[in-house]
């Protein structure tokens, strides 16, 4: 059973049943579920608040984490309540498992089929892909965890060419708790060496 909406959101909007993340991009009018808008997430950096809910975060705050993310010292995202976890952890498709590979373009619900924006001052993805979407593109989904911080240890990673604009929430502080919310999806190739290797372990039982 999916955990109930936050009272922290209550007052957010819906889509399709589900609270619409404050940092989400909103396209025409249409929430587009996995992206980001830029000036939003810039805002929750900055003023610490939740992606979620929108409210200050507050003594405890969780941040979401891959292993590409461990590898470059921050999490992308601004962080979450632990209030707001739980219910983002069981709707959003990427983190509960649902999804197995990367959407290879965000899924416009105001964009005719495979047509892309004809507003060339839009913000939208699927016409200018950020370089993490661009990367990820098309491929296996990898580990998600959630890692709990303190708020006092809340710190921000600048962008190396505009000191003013954060790339994301240092993972160099101490940790108070790991959840995993999912494995990695397998590619074909490491699938299939598993299978061998799951072979050649019980011939030798």
């Amino acid at each position: 059973m999916s955990p109930a909406i936050p009272v922290r959101c209550l007052g957010r909007p819906l889509a399709g049943g589900l609270v619409v993340p404050w940092v989400s991009l909103i396209h025409n009018g249409h929430a587009v579920f996995g992206s980001l808008d830029a000036d939003r997430a810039r805002r929750a950096f900055l003023q610490r608040l939740c992606q979620i809910c929108r409210h200050p975060l507050q003594e405890r705050l969780f941040v979401i984490v891959r292993p590409i993310d461990q590898q470059q010292g921050y999490s992308p995202e601004p962080g979450l309540h632990p209030e707001c976890l739980p219910y983002t952890a069981a709707n959003c498709p990427m983190l509960n498992g649902a999804a197995t590979h990367y959407r290879t373009r965000p899924v416009l619900a105001s964009h005719p089929a495979g047509r892309p924006c004809a507003d060339p001052s839009c913000p939208c993805p699927a016409q200018a892909p950020d370089e993490g979407h661009a990367a990820r593109s098309g491929r296996p989904a990898d580990r998600y965890e959630a890692w709990m911080i303190a708020a006092r240890h809340y710190q921000l990673v600048p962008h190396q060419e505009a000191p003013d604009v954060p790339v994301g929430i240092s993972l160099n502080v101490p940790v108070l708790r790991k959840r995993t919310l999912r494995e990695a999806t397998l590619s074909a190739e490491h699938a299939a060496a598993l299978a061998l290797l799951r072979i050649a372990l019980d011939l030798e039982l």
